[in-house]
């Protein structure tokens, strides 16, 4: 399935979207890892105006690492997601439609995603340099301080993720758990 950002999720894919869909993501990401999720749960809390509108929003957590001659990005794989478990529902309440990371989150957090009517996307960890060649285009928007962990605005073309946690709170990683415990 080919999913196009340009530059928020349409309201309606979140919700189309299944648990185990393969999609290539087409369009504008933000990224925002720990620090920067950090930042803007925090200016949420206070009231504060944020650097950039989070609403319909897909932010992938990966911290690029700086580009070489000829690159327009170093490597940029994804980051684990559940580290960004302290400030996944204040980005969700905000109107994050979508985070792309690796791994799995707690049971609790599909209970979340399926609440904001929003999705986890997993992208492959070790493919970095795969993943960078997806890159089209990238900017520091915010937070320049933090280095690599800056939110930036990524321009992407098939760039590949598969749906982890899907808009109802179906998880693929449980199931699958679950179905390998029922068949030992």
């Amino acid at each position: 399935m080919f999913l196009t950002i340009d530059p928020v999720l349409p309201d309606d894919a979140a919700e189309m979207l299944k648990a185990g869909d393969q999609v290539m993501i087409t369009g504008e990401l933000l990224t925002a890892r720990d620090a920067a999720c950090g930042r803007l749960a925090a200016a949420l809390k206070a009231g504060d105006p944020l650097p950039v509108d989070l609403a319909g929003r897909v932010i992938y957590a990966v911290g690029p690492t700086p580009a070489k001659p000829g690159q327009v990005i170093g490597s940029a794989g994804p980051t684990t997601a559940a580290r960004l478990l302290p400030y996944l529902e204040p980005l969700l309440k905000a109107g994050v439609k979508a985070l792309i990371g690796k791994g799995d989150w707690p049971p609790d957090a599909a209970t979340l995603f399926a609440r904001y009517g929003a999705v986890y996307l997993a992208a492959v960890g070790g493919a970095g340099a795969l993943i960078a060649r997806t890159v089209r285009a990238a900017e520091v928007i915010a937070y320049p301080d933090l280095g690599p962990e800056a939110v930036h605005r990524l321009s992407v073309e098939r760039f590949p993720a598969f749906v982890a946690v899907d808009a109802r709170g179906a998880d693929l990683y449980r199931q699958a758990r679950d179905r390998w415990r029922r068949g030992r």
